[in-house]
């Protein structure tokens, strides 16, 4: 690792914290992050040579693997033709077309750079069509680093919130509402309160950010009729879940229509790519329709286009959700097996995957996540480093399975990953 340690050093010299994302910098796990040189299929290769089987996936985009050789062939193609042209081309009118095709609920849409700015201009949007201010979010529900959404619940009044960040302002913060997940009666004590002035409830139907916080139906389906009962809009956040459970996502599989709808990892291929869509009287709000004023010079990048078109092309010709499906089942049973008797745990929805504490009932809620998590979770992380495989630095991010991982693979990783639990249960 001295080589490593030694780039780690270097980057701390030009970088905060020598990273350009938190999540990479390896916080809690008592080393220096890994810098990785190169990648292919289901394997990372850091800089001194080792390699690791990846359940991280670049945090979700890579469904069907490093360097799939189908998408690579269009990226490549792409770049010998034109890398960006700040004008219209063909590729996100392909992409596009594909989308509003498939899903109906997103009538148009907008490409954008990132998940963060397709949930700022979906809330802006939400905003000009309701002509109300507030923001119902969820704690435990993460939707990029806007600043009205960075923010956690407070105390007082139902729904009031403070901010989880440094910069921003109470001004700002007090702008958006907070409702516990998996708490019908709190939420509606919320709308009754405060429904009138809410202009969007923004949430991940699939939250995925703070662990795997699976909701039932009926939660869902409060959260949209009292949306829909007092005025306000839905948004889902699908940018993790969208195209990962399905074509659909989990709109399609919870049968509930939101009015915006915000999509990005997957969506890209791997290429930096979000988008925000839904009804068309909402997005025909944006200019140059109407007064929402959005832009970006990177908007549609045709290389992010054409590797986004592949991967869903590939999926659906593969039917891949069914297949991850199957081969999450699998995994989940052999794992579960594994981990037994271990202080983890795993749940587990379509190919999203998250190791826990051990509970008699699945965790909805924040508060249910025991507060010694990330202390397991550490030690247990460095275990399966030194076995060969690659999670999340951090212990409640979630696991991805692409296409990539076989069956053959993910039985080899599970013995792994049990090895690695009993080995630091016992230290």
């Amino acid at each position: 690792m001295k080589l490593n340690d030694e780039l780690f050093e270097r980057s701390k010299k030009v970088a905060p914290g020598g990273v350009h994302s938190p999540v990479r910098s390896f916080k809690g796990m008592n080393m220096s992050p890994i810098f990785f040189k190169g990648a292919k299929g289901t394997e990372l290769e850091a800089v001194d040579g080792t390699r690791y089987t990846d359940f991280c996936m670049s945090f979700g985009p890579l469904i069907l693997g490093h360097r799939d050789p189908d998408v690579s062939r269009e990226v490549e193609e792409m770049i010998q033709t034109g890398w960006t042209f700040g004008a219209c081309e063909p590729y996100s009118l392909a992409l596009a077309e594909w989308i509003t095709s498939r899903v109906p609920h997103v009538q148009k849409l907008r490409f954008v750079s990132s998940g963060t700015e397709a949930v700022m201009s979906a809330m802006r949007v939400a905003r000009a069509g309701t002509g109300r201010e507030k923001v119902l979010k969820f704690e435990g529900c993460y939707h990029g680093h806007v600043d009205s959404l960075l923010v956690k619940a407070g105390s007082g009044l139902a729904g009031e919130s403070a901010s989880s960040s440094a910069g921003i302002s109470a001004k700002t913060a007090s702008d958006t509402l907070v409702a516990s997940l998996d708490d019908e009666a709190g939420l509606e004590k919320i709308f009754k309160e405060r429904g009138h002035e809410i202009a969007v409830v923004a949430i991940e139907p699939l939250p995925a950010n703070y662990g795997l916080l699976i909701q039932r139906k009926e939660f869902l389906q409060k959260v949209a009729d009292l949306a829909k009962k007092y005025g306000a809009l839905l948004l889902f956040d699908e940018v993790i879940s969208g195209f990962r459970v399905g074509l659909g996502g989990m709109a399609e599989i919870l049968q509930i229509t939101p009015d915006l709808v915000c999509y990005g990892k997957i969506l890209g291929g791997g290429f930096p790519v979000g988008c925000y869509g839904g009804r068309a009287e909402l997005m025909d709000l944006v200019a140059p329709l109407g007064k929402v004023y959005q832009a970006g010079t990177l908007s549609a990048n045709p290389v992010g286009m054409r590797a986004g078109l592949a991967t869903l092309q590939k999926m659906e010709k593969l039917d891949g959700w069914k297949e991850l499906e199957r081969r999450g089942a699998a995994f989940e049973q052999k794992l579960s097996k594994e981990l037994a008797g271990t202080p983890f745990q795993v749940s587990r929805y379509g190919s999203l995957f998250w190791l826990h504490n051990p509970t008699s009932s699945p965790i909805r809620d924040i508060t249910q996540i025991a507060p010694s998590h990330g202390e397991h979770f550490a030690p247990f992380f460095r275990a399966c480093l030194d076995r060969g495989i690659y999670l999340a630095p951090n212990a409640y991010e979630v696991g991805f399975l692409s296409l990539a991982h076989t069956d053959e693979l993910l039985a080899h990783c599970a013995i792994k990953m049990g090895e690695a639990a009993r080995a630091t249960s016992r230290t």
